[in-house]
């Protein structure tokens, strides 16, 4: 194999590795899906927190995609983080569901996980969830497991019993 022949094998080899590096960029930014977003209907959650949920993150259902966040606004009457969700057309969910942010792993993304009610009325188009759960947010679970263990700490804390007289009196 001659000199050119490497050259052009070393030049694909690199152009395969940028592609490769290009294909996790995207799928780390949540960006990979090319779909068009025209077969879709949209759903909107109130929550009191957010907490580090992103648009385009995923919506999930029983594990599956079927959606994604669309935008994050925040509610300037009720201090509620506004959260629009595209909904894939061919789901439907009865309009008693609920949506909970949850997180993937222990310290993972966040997205939202619906779960499906026993209605027969479905959402439509525009629909408000109403069955919200914000999202936990592993700092304030800390400070209040160390809070509570903390005013543990000082509630058990009782005064020393008083010393018991000695066996058979004392003695002058």
């Amino acid at each position: 194999m001659g000199k050119k022949g490497i050259e052009t094998l070393v030049g694909f080899f690199v152009l395969l590795g940028l592609l490769g590096l290009l294909f996790l960029a995207l799928k780390a930014a949540n960006l990979g899906s090319f779909t068009s977003s025209g077969d879709t209907y949209s759903l909107t959650a109130r929550f009191d927190n957010i907490g580090g949920l992103k648009v385009r993150a995923p919506v999930r259902s029983a594990g599956v995609t079927v959606g994604r966040v669309a935008s994050i606004a925040l509610d300037p009457k009720t201090y509620q983080g506004v959260v629009r969700l595209d909904m894939q057309r061919s789901v439907q969910f009865p309009s008693d569901s609920s949506a909970r942010i949850l997180t993937s792993g222990l310290l993972g993304d966040q997205y939202v996980g619906i779960e499906a009610g026993a209605e027969e009325k479905v959402f439509a188009g525009g629909d408000v969830i109403k069955q919200t759960q914000s999202a936990v947010v592993l700092e304030s679970l800390i400070s209040q497991f160390l809070f509570n263990k903390a005013a543990d700490a000082g509630a058990t804390t009782a005064p020393a019993p008083a010393p018991l007289p000695a066996p058979g009196g004392a003695k002058k």
